[in-house]
């Protein structure tokens, strides 16, 4: 006897549908799985026959052989574990499962029965409604992250016994329903806020134009001074995050297995991720065997935080320049290429050098001018080239951290930013790729940044006077357009490229 059951696999950020069929014959009894399957997959044999015994049930006694299908594309994962086992209970009873095709099936088994959490759940919920399938069966943990699908029933299962009698009709199930948008909405909330911060003034003021440019950012400061906190509180300034971005985060989330906890099933805020700087390159780019996202791709449509950048080990660094570019990443490797977006905003922070107290004028630096050089120069000018505005961050003042009075917060920030972010998607609205300052091609800074006569006169004094590089002057343009926006201004003036140049510290030559 053949059955017939769907299920799907994730293949990148997206996924794929599996159609499984297990045909039992007479000969030795033996489970042979064929299609690709992993070692995951192939190791499924014993969890499923072992949970189908647990759970009251009996499987083929002969050669029972399952196919997974297309049989060209690797199958990973415990995920088929489920949709294997119900094939196999109703070929040993040797009964019809009754609209099987409506469904599709994922979850990995316990050998009690017991249906477990698996990752890529949201898209494989996706693919399932493309292909026309009218419910998706998970593990319960499961269905809330499933639920945010609209167009397709999702059934949360615990247990194999308790799945099969819901496709027998001995049980009933209810679906499980999410409003996404009433859900996107209750959580789009952050634990920190700007108004915590003491002092800083003018790295604040440098993060809001980083921010509505969506311009990558470098600070620099003596250990204590509030990089890090600062940091933290970047993405609360940030525009929310579309239903539809929403989606595209959450499916990275869930095929890297961030999501198992059913509390944290959606992302709502934008991500924000600061890895370790021991962290390898696949780590940071993505890779392995079989590629999988990094943190880079993790950080899509958020902000990828690299504390103490110059202790990151520089070929790590180096990988970040094209995705910077190109907003994704493909990764090669002998199973196959796969691209992951990589659409982030690159906030970096540094000591001005390595015992942190260079230029500090209340503690005294143990570096040698040649260490603070070195120190540097870990960090490659080509990467620089891609960072927009670096600042300084000094020490923060006793009056700044005694004083009563709070800092303007999150909530009167992100306004301005949102409508600088509005003007910029209005202005490049069908002229390319770019929709905000800081994607600006060449020829788009040509027409969207020029300059009235006291501004050029104000840039031709920096690119001369205070020795500017070629690679800064289109940052410096980029920047002072942001700035504009800020104001409502439709030209670039003198004060805004005077402000654009402070955001220039490295190139300013400040620690020589």
């Amino acid at each position: 006897m053949l059955a017939k059951v769907y299920s799907a696999a994730v293949y990148g950020v997206d996924a794929f549908e599996v159609e499984i069929e297990v045909n039992g014959a007479s000969g030795n009894p033996v489970v042979v799985v064929v299609g690709l399957p992993d070692v995951a997959v192939k190791e499924s044999r014993d969890r499923v026959t072992t949970a189908i015994a647990n759970s009251g049930y009996h499987w083929p006694r002969g050669r029972t052989t399952i196919n997974l299908a297309p049989a060209d594309i690797k199958k990973e994962g415990p995920s088929f574990d489920l949709p294997i086992a119900l094939a196999m209970i109703a070929v040993g009873a040797e009964v019809e499962l009754p609209d099987a095709e409506k469904f599709c099936f994922v979850g990995e088994l316990a050998l009690t029965g017991q249906v477990r959490p698996v990752k890529g759940v949201l898209p494989i919920a996706l693919e399932a409604r493309k292909q026309g399938r009218k419910a998706v069966i998970v593990p319960e943990a499961n269905a809330r992250e499933a639920s945010m699908v609209a167009g397709i029933d999702v059934f949360a299962v615990r247990n194999l016994r308790e799945t099969y009698e819901f496709l027998t009709g001995v049980r009933t199930l209810e679906p499980v329903r999410e409003d996404p948008a009433d859900f996107f909405q209750r959580h789009q909330q952050h634990d920190v806020d700007f108004s915590e911060v003491r002092g800083q003034h003018h790295a604040k003021r440098a993060i809001e134009v980083a921010v509505a440019g969506a311009h990558n950012l470098l600070m620099i400061g003596p250990p204590g001074s509030g990089k890090s906190m600062l940091a933290k509180r970047l993405a609360t300034i940030i525009p929310p995050m579309t239903l539809e971005e929403a989606i595209e985060s959450t499916k990275i989330h869930s095929i890297c297995g961030l999501l198992l906890d059913p509390a944290q099933s959606f992302i709502a805020v934008r991500p924000f991720r600061s890895p370790h700087h021991t962290i390898s390159d696949a780590g940071l780019l993505g890779g392995s065997a079989n590629p999988t996202p990094g943190e880079i791709s993790i950080a899509h449509n958020g902000v990828l935080f690299l504390d103490e950048l110059p202790e990151f080990r520089r070929s790590t660094l180096e990988v970040m320049r094209q995705p910077l570019e190109d907003g994704r990443v493909t990764i090669s490797r002998a199973a196959g290429s796969m691209t992951f977006p990589a659409e982030f905003m690159l906030v970096a922070a540094m000591n001005p050098c390595e015992c942190g107290y260079f230029g500090d004028p209340k503690r005294e630096c143990r570096c040698s001018n040649v260490q603070v050089e070195r120190y540097r120069n870990r960090i490659s000018g080509p990467l620089l080239d891609r960072i927009d505005i670096h600042i300084e961050v000094p020490a923060v003042q006793y009056s700044d951290i005694a004083r009563q009075e709070p800092a303007e917060a999150s909530a009167a920030i992100r306004p301005r930013v949102e409508h600088a972010r509005a003007v910029q998607q209005s202005r490049f609205a069908g002229t390319g790729k770019a929709r905000t300052n800081a994607r600006m091609s060449p020829k788009q800074i040509k027409a969207f940044c020029r300059l009235g006569d006291e501004a050029e006169a104000m840039m031709k004094m920096a690119m001369t006077e205070l020795n500017f590089s070629a690679r800064a002057y289109d940052r410096i343009l980029k920047v002072a357009r942001t700035i504009a926006d800020l104001e409502e201004r439709d030209h670039i003036e003198a004060h805004h490229v005077a402000e654009a140049i402070q955001y220039r510290t490295l190139d300013r030559n400040l620690w020589a």
